[in-house]
């Protein structure tokens, strides 16, 4: 059934495309009813593992190292929510890719990446982990490239660049750790790893250095400050059921390996904790810096998510420095995460319906399309109000459990030094839920409050659209959005303001069956949600909240344009992008520079070192020239004879000198003997002479033989 839950979706985004290239309305059942059944298939699962049940599958020969898939709370929850996620974004599809082009392939990958993701948080060992989560990264690529604009294709290569890199590096990371413990199954490595410590302390480094590189190939898909490039370029370019999954399910699977590293490699690490929370601190605050200057909706949205992980990530880092008594940044964790997919799977279709009735994501171009609109209102609100931590809906809940943590361990701090440290992380994590607010409130009132430009003109044209778009499409009747998105759109709304209304029967459950992949600790006495000491860290969020917004949005980030309309800015200075700025300029121009300045260099040594050996060690041997006459001896003999014979004509015979060639002379005399001694030795009497020479010698050694023996 595990593997059903992997495999079948990937089999049936082949289908899918294959029907589509017949019927397009066939087409779209279909992928309903793939995902609808996918969920069935989790609820099932989920009541069996209620029930007692924990199913497990494994494929031992699989790609070398096998692949191994297990179903227990937490993957129960996360498989819960993707599923649904998935089916609420299916059927939005169906209306929001109407007048789309390439929607077979959209279908398609959209299909294979829910198996991709089933199996990432399915995964039991870090092998199938990464081969799941590879598979992701390259199916959902083409979520971003969708739409083959220039905008698309770049953010489309900043999306696979660090997906690539991050993924390498990762394996990096399996491979090290792999070669320490010889297993990479989740619930042996914790152990594993504790024996190899004892064994050989020197190998903590090398553990260090597997995770460092496990948690860039897992932070860059989770999107964790500084790998969060991509976040702010893609969703805006994707199709917005796939920003859904983006921001609410994808980069919760970089989470997951997050969680993986932290609860098992490095559990109840208090060093480990602290660097996981100063990530998620700067994470939690460039993220909603960056949505409070944003006036594009999904990039908005976007930035949000980004500072959403953050939150998580502070979680994540807390439990580390809380050790076992890490319940209450654990349950912090598990909610926040749960939270955020839904609230993402709401905003991003909410924002789907603007654009498909627009096609405009600026804030000045789409101010006042909610208005009157109360389906949307409701849905927006519910969604603003939730990731804003206000008391009553969700994400006040995991927000609250998260502050919560951080102030315990400030009441425990080991060392009063650090308490400073701790105190301004509290006050960063406050001003980043005010920043929350301050930008959804933006949204909110650019869409659902403010007037468009010129009297509500632009508004009175993508009305006129909107209805000539409707009338086009079967099941619409002039109105902004046709009867399954809204159910969709109405049925995610209610799941997570009933979340939000249940915080004792829905989200303490949750996080009690979560958790235990956490290895969270005693919970002891449940949370009063509503006291003053916990309400107190959310009123002022929405203290600083509305400060910002009034003061720095409004005041700042608005002005007036040529013709009197107020208007919002993008001030945030073009060249502070850190792609533009520093990943770019070093990934095509600085690194390959200095390669090629490097491998110059080696390559300039290499031709030294090759012309010395060539004139020392591997010098040629000029070869010896043959003689004119003779051999070595005569040549020797003839030139002694030879200097002789100049000496004597330079002295004695100086008079009368004769001038006699010994070497040649020498030489053709020994030449002269050799021919004869070949003509003598092929003569019948040479045998005959070497023959009877051989007979004496033999006969001599017989009788001294025969002497020695008689002697004896």
């Amino acid at each position: 059934m595990l593997i059903a839950l992997c495999a079948g979706p990937m089999a049936a985004g082949i289908i899918a495309y294959c029907i589509g290239r017949v019927n397009r309305t066939a087409r779209d059942y279909f992928a309903d009813a793939v995902a609808v059944i996918e969920t069935g298939l989790f609820i099932w699962l989920a009541l069996a593992y209620l029930g007692g049940s924990a199913p497990s599958f494994s494929a031992p020969y699989i790609c070398g190292l096998g692949i191994s898939l297990k179903f227990d709370g937490f993957r129960m929850l996360y498989g819960l929510i993707a599923s649904f996620m998935w089916a609420m974004t299916t059927v939005f599809s169906r209306e929001y890719m109407a007048h789309y082009p390439r929607t077979n392939r959209y279908y398609m990958f959209f299909l294979m990446t829910l198996g991709a993701t089933a199996g990432v948080f399915l995964s039991a060992d870090l092998f199938t982990t990464f081969l799941f989560f590879e598979i992701m990264s390259f199916t959902s690529y083409a979520w971003v490239a969708h739409d083959e604009t220039k905008e698309s294709l770049r953010a489309a290569q900043t999306y696979l660049a660090v997906a690539v890199i991050g993924g390498m590096v990762l394996l990096m990371g399996l491979f090290i750790l792999y070669d320490i413990v010889g297993t990479l199954r989740m619930d042996e490595i914790y152990d594993a790893l504790n024996r190899a410590v004892l064994n050989d302390p020197s190998v903590k480094g090398r553990i260090y250095a597997a995770g460092a590189c496990m948690l860039t190939g897992f932070g860059a898909k989770a999107g964790m400050f500084p790998l969060h490039i991509w976040l702010p370029k893609a969703h805006p370019v994707a199709p917005a059921p796939a920003s859904a999954l983006l921001s609410g399910i994808l980069t919760k699977s970089g989470v997951f390996g997050v969680l993986i590293i932290s609860c098992e490699m490095f559990r109840f690490d208090p060093g480990w904790g602290l660097m996981i929370l100063i990530f998620g601190v700067i994470t939690m605050f460039g993220g909603a810096l960056l949505g409070i200057f944003s006036i594009n909706i999904k990039r908005t949205l976007a930035c949000s998510s980004m500072s959403q992980i953050g939150f998580i990530l502070t979680g994540i880092g807390m439990q580390g420095l809380l050790g076992s008594a890490n319940a209450l940044a654990a349950r912090g964790t598990m909610l926040h995460m749960m939270n955020h997919s839904l609230i993402k799977l709401v905003l991003f279709m909410a924002a789907g319906v603007i654009y498909m009735n627009l096609h405009e994501l600026d804030l000045n171009r789409i101010r006042g399309f909610g208005r009157g609109k109360w389906l949307l209102t409701a849905v927006f609100l519910v969604g603003g109000l939730s990731i804003s931590g206000i008391p009553g809906f969700s994400g006040y809940v995991s927000k609250t459990l998260l502050h919560e943590s951080i102030v315990e361990y400030m009441e425990e701090i080991p060392a009063a030094s650090s308490y400073g440290y701790f105190k301004f992380i509290e006050i960063v994590f406050l001003v980043s839920g005010g920043m929350t607010l301050a930008y959804m409130t933006k949204l909110f009132t650019a869409v659902f409050i403010e007037k468009g430009e010129e009297g509500s003109k632009e508004q009175e044209e993508a009305g006129a659209m909107a209805v000539s778009y409707d009338t086009e499409t079967e099941g619409h009747r002039g109105t902004y959005v046709n009867l399954q998105s809204a159910a969709a759109l109405a049925l995610s709304a209610l799941v997570l303001f009933v979340f939000g209304i249940c915080p004792y029967r829905l989200m303490d459950r949750a996080a009690s069956l979560g958790t235990v992949f956490m290895h969270a600790g005693e919970h002891g006495e449940a949370v009063d949600y509503f006291t003053f000491s916990n309400l107190k860290g959310s009123l002022t969020s929405i203290v600083i909240g509305i400060v910002i917004y009034f003061l720095i949005i409004r005041k700042l980030l608005m002005k007036k344009d040529e013709e009197g309309n107020t208007v919002y800015i993008d001030a945030w200075p073009k060249w502070l992008d850190m792609e533009n700025l520093i990943y770019r300029p070093v990934l095509e121009k600085i690194l390959p520079f200095v390669l090629a300045f490097v491998l110059r260099i080696f390559d300039r040594m290499a031709d030294h070192i090759i012309s010395l050996l060539h004139r020392s060690l591997l010098r040629e041997v000029e070869p010896k020239r043959p003689l004119m006459y003779g051999n070595a001896f005569t040549h020797v003999l003839g030139a002694v004879m030879d200097k002789v014979v100049e000496l004597l004509n330079r002295t004695v015979r100086r008079k009368s000198p004769k001038v006699i060639n010994y070497e040649q002379k020498l030489a053709f005399g020994v030449e002269g003997m050799i021919k004869m001694s070949r003509y003598a030795s092929r003569s019948v009497s040479f045998g005959l002479m070497m023959f009877s020479m051989g007979c004496i010698f033999t006969l001599v050694y017989l009788i001294v033989m025969l002497l020695i023996h008689i002697s004896g």
